[in-house]
């Protein structure tokens, strides 16, 4: 009997993002049965399916609970793993990270309203929640703009009070040149790798597709020789601590010095960017089915 899984989404998209649609008859042609199912649908029978991989899920980050207690009911069928789901949905493993001895982008993290936090004393910052995806309450914030230091603070306020963690990052301006570098990984061996341009404009949270995520510029790049070693070596400390994923990403920014630092590990529901690389929608399906 052939084997059948989910694809799992959310509401906005039941279909599918359309850079993952293809996945579909790609598992159809190897033999797999694959259908899109959305994570929070009560109606679903999720026994009926052998596998889960965890897509377009990108409604999570403000039903954290839930959608952990849903990954965690189904961890023995689920990819990228329940262990791996529960470090990585929530940014401060990046001080796992900055322990493990990889450059990451400056951090603070601010828990408590009463907490201090430092504004980085040169150029512009970026705050947002460490449970997040999509730039979603996320702002880039120029303090020698009118009101760019208290919008910084009303942010903080609205996301301590929600009960989450506060991040304040340096704006790395590079990235306004540069754009970010993100390496996509397929069983722990790197795939493909896009330029994401800039997203942030001064003191504003950007505007939403679906209410999900702000529209990106995305191309293909072939990345630095000192980028693929950094993203490397960061999948060889999940798969040694977690064993290999399904499916990573690695968003790394330039630092003044132009060295890479990481801005993100992606190890939930990344956008892999098939469409800027087509075969590798085609070894994932392979890499699965091994």
């Amino acid at each position: 009997m052939s084997p059948h899984i989910a694809l799992a989404t959310c509401e906005e998209l039941p279909d599918l993002d359309p850079d993952d649609q293809p996945l579909v008859e790609l598992f159809h042609k190897m033999g797999i049965e694959a259908t899109p199912a959305i994570w929070s649908d009560s109606t679903i029978d999720w026994a009926g399916f052998d596998h889960i991989i965890v897509r377009n899920t990108w409604d999570y980050t403000n039903r954290i609970e839930e959608f952990l207690t849903w990954v965690k009911t189904h961890q023995s069928r689920i990819q990228n793993s329940y262990e791996i789901i529960l470090w990585n949905s929530n940014k401060i493993y990046l001080k796992d990270l900055a322990g493990a001895g990889f450059p990451i982008v400056e951090t603070q993290f601010v828990t408590d309203l009463r907490g201090e936090w430092e504004q980085p004393l040169i150029g512009d910052f970026v705050v947002k929640p460490t449970i997040s995806c999509g730039s979603r309450d996320t702002m880039r914030v120029r303090p020698s703009d009118p009101g760019g230091t208290s919008r910084a603070h009303e942010l903080i306020e609205r996301i301590v009070s929600q009960g989450k963690t506060a991040m304040v990052q340096p704006y790395l301006m590079t990235v306004d040149e540069i754009g970010e570098t993100a390496l996509l990984f397929i069983g722990g061996e790197y795939s493909h790798a896009i330029r994401k341009g800039p997203l942030l404009v001064p003191n504003v949270e950007g505007e939403k597709e679906h209410g999900l995520f702000v529209k990106e510029d995305i191309s293909p790049r072939e990345p630095k020789p000192e980028q693929r070693e950094l993203a490397t070596a960061v999948m060889d400390y999940v798969s040694q601590r977690f064993g290999s994923p399904l499916y990573a990403r690695v968003d790394l920014l330039e630092d003044s010095q132009g060295k890479p630092v990481i801005l993100e590990l992606e190890l939930v529901e990344p956008s892999m960017f098939f469409a800027t690389a087509p075969e590798s929608a085609v070894r994932l399906v392979n890499e699965f089915k091994r």
